[in-house]
């Protein structure tokens, strides 16, 4: 019976009871939900199922296999950690919206029919939409509005492709997926529109900075992962994805050094990590699928941490402005521990997880002679390590000292950081603790002399260059500034455009309706004369001029029934 009960349904179950429960107990009912969600996925077994049927559709409400087992374990680690983060919250839209979230997250990925991923996919949505509008204030509630409609998108592409896959084919099976067919490109599009493709990434910076400073930590985790997970599952060696993974990581490094907010920066960088994550999907071989999940496991842990430290800097200080900090180090010692950790993982240094999970993807891209994807990669990882591995830290904790003291970061703060940070690193000493989950067996050897030598001039030279872009003035400053990107066209080009064109329209009816009125006036005054209230056909008439005009029409109809008829 407990097994039936489809995985994230106890975080999802409880997140909706939460406004229910006591004030004092609710932190208890917050930790044990995922633990409890994260035992029953581990007594599931790998091939076990759920069918249904519904309207005669052939459904599949759970399927756990190699693919969604990691996607499953690392949902649950980080909705706990998150969870821990966020427990100095009294928030009820916070806390049932976060659970619901990740509970529906959970149940996405292991759901094995597109009927059943449409709905989480769109209750992911809702939920996360929530986390956003949960700041209250004028920012956060337009972001929303506009990250609530991208989503929703997202969905009705999926749920479009979907019933045309049914009708197709018969089925609604989550298999393997062609771009060939116009279902299989609605799909991938909604997939591609949650996976923030270039071009329609731009919700991420635009909706996740105006987050809590909890908040932003939840929506780090679940919704672009599902969508790298969908994809691996639906379009596992698509040559097309190759390439849009390369532009991936490589453009958002231009925006994230310019980028004076941090968490801003970060949403960047998730773009950037999400695109080596989209190009081992495109090689689609076991080496390249297994660093996709992999890099996928490691980068909710460690972004995760990098978001919790900027939301801990928000909440002391109240901004995460690089030009309005610096000099935390003094106030804040744990969280630039913990940020630093998170930083070096991100960046690939040895003994943390990015080591250990990143160069699957780079070997897999070398091996199939991929030059410019490997070039594009090797560009996109030493500009990961300026962004996001010296940036963050450097210029919150170390750039100057601005004046800002304030207290270290509360106590579950600290845990949920420093828990995160131990993950990042005993994964990144013990390999096999995350190659056992892996949906393809792997051998790979992360610690090869050639391998540890390779990254490790590629961050000495790529923190060279930093030092000396900084050195000579010619790395932006962190200035107060307001970066265009893609939302520009829909946020400003679009509404204005639209605004133009509803003013041309008006200006087009006015200039027709006083044509008409010019020309229409003449005539109009000569009907009103033949016919008008003061014309003669309008006058009152004596009876016996009525009865003459009565009988004059009688004897003309007499005269022409005559000649008509009788003659």
């Amino acid at each position: 019976m407990i097994a039936s009960i489809p995985p994230g349904w106890i975080l999802l179950i409880g997140g909706l009871l939460v406004p229910l429960i006591p004030r004092r107990a609710r932190p208890v009912w917050l930790l044990a939900l995922p633990i409890a969600s994260g035992a029953h996925l581990l007594t599931l077994p790998l091939g076990f199922q759920v069918t249904a049927s519904w309207l005669g559709i052939d459904l599949m409400p759970v399927r756990v296999d190699g693919l969604s087992l990691p996607f499953g374990v690392v949902f649950h680690l980080a909705a706990l950690l998150a969870v821990i983060y966020a427990l100095h919250e009294d928030d009820l839209v916070q806390q049932g919206s976060a659970l619901v979230y990740s509970g529906a997250a959970v149940a996405a990925v292991f759901a094995g029919d597109l009927l059943t991923l449409f709905v989480y996919w769109e209750l992911t949505a809702v939920a996360s939409a929530l986390l956003v509008f949960a700041a209250r204030t004028p920012r956060a509630r337009s972001a929303g509005l506009r990250y609530l409609v991208i989503q929703v998108a997202s969905g009705a592409f999926l749920l479009a492709g979907a019933v045309l896959q049914w009708h197709r084919s018969g089925s609604l099976a989550f298999t393997p997926l062609s771009l060939g067919t116009l279902a299989g490109s609605l799909v991938f599009l909604g997939f591609g529109i949650k996976c923030a493709f270039p071009l329609l990434h731009s919700w991420v910076q635009d909706a996740y900075p105006e987050s809590t400073a909890t908040g932003t930590v939840f929506l780090s985790v679940f919704t672009t992962k599902l969508a790298v997970y969908a994809l691996a599952r639906g379009y596992a060696g698509t040559p097309l994805l190759i390439g849009i993974g390369a532009v991936m990581t490589v453009f958002p490094i231009f925006y994230a050094v310019i980028e004076n907010d941090l968490r801003r920066v970060l949403a960047y960088s998730l773009i950037n990590q999400l695109g080596f994550m989209v190009v081992g999907i495109g090689i689609g071989t076991a080496m390249a699928l297994n660093g996709a999940v992999a890099y996928a496991f490691c980068n909710v842990l460690f972004e995760g941490l990098l978001f919790m430290a900027m939301g801990a800097v928000l909440y002391r200080t109240g901004t995460v402005k690089g030009s309005e900090l610096g000099g935390l180090y003094k106030s804040m010692p744990w969280t630039t521990a913990f940020c630093i950790v998170g930083a070096a993982a991100i960046s690939g240094f040895p003994l943390v997880n990015g080591f250990i999970s990143k160069p699957l993807i780079l070997d897999a891209v070398a091996d199939r002679h991929l030059l410019i994807a490997w070039f594009a990669l090797v560009f996109a990882s030493a500009g990961v390590f300026h962004h996001a591995g010296i940036k963050i830290p450097f210029f919150a904790f170390f750039a100057h000292d601005s004046g800002v003291r304030c207290r270290e970061a509360p106590f579950n703060m600290l845990l949920a950081m420093g828990a995160s940070a131990a993950v990042c690193i005993a994964i990144g000493i013990a390999p096999g603790l995350l190659y056992g989950l892996l949906p393809f067996p792997e051998s790979y050897r992360p610690y090869a002399p050639s391998h540890v030598l390779a990254q490790t001039q590629l961050l000495f030279w790529a923190g060279l260059a930093f030092a000396w872009l900084v050195r000579s003035g010619i790395y932006p400053k962190e200035i107060p500034s307001v970066n265009l990107d893609a939302d520009w066209t829909y946020r400003h080009v679009l509404p204005r455009s639209v605004r133009a064109g509803v003013a041309r329209w008006q200006e087009a009816r006015e200039s027709v309706a006083g044509y008409a009125r010019r020309v229409w006036a003449p005539v109009a005054k000569g009907v009103a004369l033949g016919v008008g209230p003061d014309s003669a056909v309008a006058r009152t008439w004596a009876t016996g001029t009525a009865v003459l005009w009565v009988v004059f029409f009688l004897a003309l109809f007499l005269l022409v029934y005559h000649l008509r008829y009788l003659s």
